[in-house]
């Protein structure tokens, strides 16, 4: 039994603040490629998904003249820390187990090489997995963040990613 569905999470009203800001049908995507792909290393896909679903949350909308910029977001961009935090702090909140939350917000930290002066930092199979989920998902010029998707539509992919969890979970039992 998990302590947090993706449901709760995605219901949230916080989540839904940064997740609106990020881009739904990104977070969405990674989500369902962390947890293909955590179930075919035979890591734990619920973690795997929540750190997936998550990982943007720490985005700033760097904007100059009213209109995005994203070399100015390249330059001076932290989200992976910021996303790290406000999932953490979400998911204690929610009842998340804090071992798990830390996990989840770990692999939010790692998820890009981004904000890191070196590209020499070693990952957690987790954390690469979101890494990879990440990328996945990517479009030049970070297009990906602006793809729409209906709440309705948004809503029911989470509640199936939800089910594929929970049977995955029963069928590891």
């Amino acid at each position: 039994m998990r302590d947090v569905r993706l449901i709760d999470i995605f219901e949230h009203h916080i989540a839904q603040k940064y997740l609106n800001r990020s881009g739904i049908a990104h977070a969405i995507a990674v989500a369902y490629h962390a947890f293909h792909l955590a179930k075919e290393h035979h890591l734990d896909v619920d973690t795997a998904a929540k750190a997936g679903l998550l990982h943007d949350m720490g985005h700033y909308t760097w904007y100059k003249n009213g209109k995005w910029d994203y070399d100015l977001y390249k330059q001076n961009d932290i989200h992976p820390i910021k996303g790290a935090e406000r999932a953490h702090k979400l998911l204690i909140r929610l009842g998340e187990n804090p071992v798990k939350a830390k996990t989840i917000a770990l692999a939010i930290l790692f998820h890009t090489d981004s904000f890191l002066p070196s590209n020499d930092i070693v990952r957690t199979p987790l954390q690469q997995i979101v890494k990879w989920a990440d990328e996945k998902d990517e479009e030049e010029g970070g297009m990906h963040h602006y793809r729409s998707i209906d709440y309705d539509r948004a809503k029911q992919s989470i509640i199936r990613l939800d089910e594929s969890i929970d049977s995955e979970i029963e069928n590891m039992s």
